[in-house]
């Protein structure tokens, strides 16, 4: 099946971005939303990407213009009826994702692909009461996704070896190095992510370290571009306790209990960047 029109649920920040890598490979787009504000959002922000993107020689004026007019936005969930790859990125809960999926079951096309931007939810199970199985599948981004490489392709336990290649020719058409993991709790990348991620909460917890320090820790110990904490923060606060949660409950493992230091600034409302203070402070 050849892929030419992709939709993608969700404004918000892995939505948009998903969208604009989407938009950038050449693909038709349809981004939606519940509301014109959501949408309009989604859509300044793909703006303000391009933008710097110019502004560092990533791209062209004319690139730039010619992207932003591929992207539609819409806040009604039956203009994505002809789209051939539906990706969504809504909130990390399982009910509303599989409400979701049973919506668009109904309203796309028969042959359409529904893919799920989930980063631990099982995709099995959120397509599990629509007729489509065999075109079911994860495709897990990673923030910002226009300038993170890696897509985590997750196989449901109906998902046809079609869907997959089709899968995995949207993600090279994107730029992306792709993986494809079996449908387990965490996948790989989120169940490898939070050990790290929780254990340096934990460790700041009992003062082993500042802030700083446990990050340094790993970007100048070990390599690795940003810290922990800091890739917390960027990711949001929320997100990681809902990871960590549904992962302690289905894997039964200590190492993923939430920390107190995370459900504490999630009730507080530090939710990291989008919200101006996480374990950081951001402008």
């Amino acid at each position: 099946m050849a892929i030419e029109k992709i939709a993608v649920i969700g404004a918000g920040t892995m939505g948009h971005g998903i969208a604009q890598v989407a938009a950038r490979a050449g693909y038709e787009v349809v981004l939606e939303d519940v509301s014109d504000g959501f949408v309009m959002y989604g859509l300044a922000r793909i703006a303000d990407n391009l933008k710097k993107g110019v502004a560092r020689g990533k791209l062209s004026e004319e690139e730039m213009r010619t992207t932003l007019a591929r992207v539609r936005t819409t806040t009604h969930l039956n203009s994505v009826a002809t789209a051939d790859l539906v990706i969504e990125a809504v909130v990390e809960e399982l009910e509303v994702k599989q409400r979701l999926f049973a919506q668009l079951d109904q309203v796309c096309k028969p042959e359409t692909i529904l893919a799920t931007n989930t980063a631990s939810l099982s995709v099995t199970v959120i397509g599990a009461d629509i007729a489509r199985k065999d075109r079911v599948i994860g495709m897990h981004f990673f923030n910002p996704v226009h300038s993170m490489k890696l897509l985590e392709v997750v196989l449901g336990a109906k998902t046809s070896q079609p869907t997959l290649d089709a899968a995995l020719k949207v993600a090279r058409r994107m730029g992306k190095e792709a993986i494809t993991v079996r449908d387990t709790p965490g996948f790989a990348t989120s169940r490898l992510g939070m050990v790290l991620g929780l254990e340096a909460m934990r460790m700041l917890e009992q003062g082993v370290a500042s802030v700083d320090d446990i990050d340094k820790a790993m970007v100048l110990g070990y390599n690795h571009p940003m810290g922990p904490l800091h890739l917390t923060d960027l990711v949001g606060l929320d997100v990681r306790l809902a990871v960590a949660e549904y992962l302690y409950e289905t894997l039964g493992s200590e190492v993923f209990r939430p920390p107190e230091i995370l459900k504490r600034k999630v009730a507080e409302g530090k939710l990291g960047q989008k919200a101006g203070k996480g374990f950081y402070t951001w402008e």
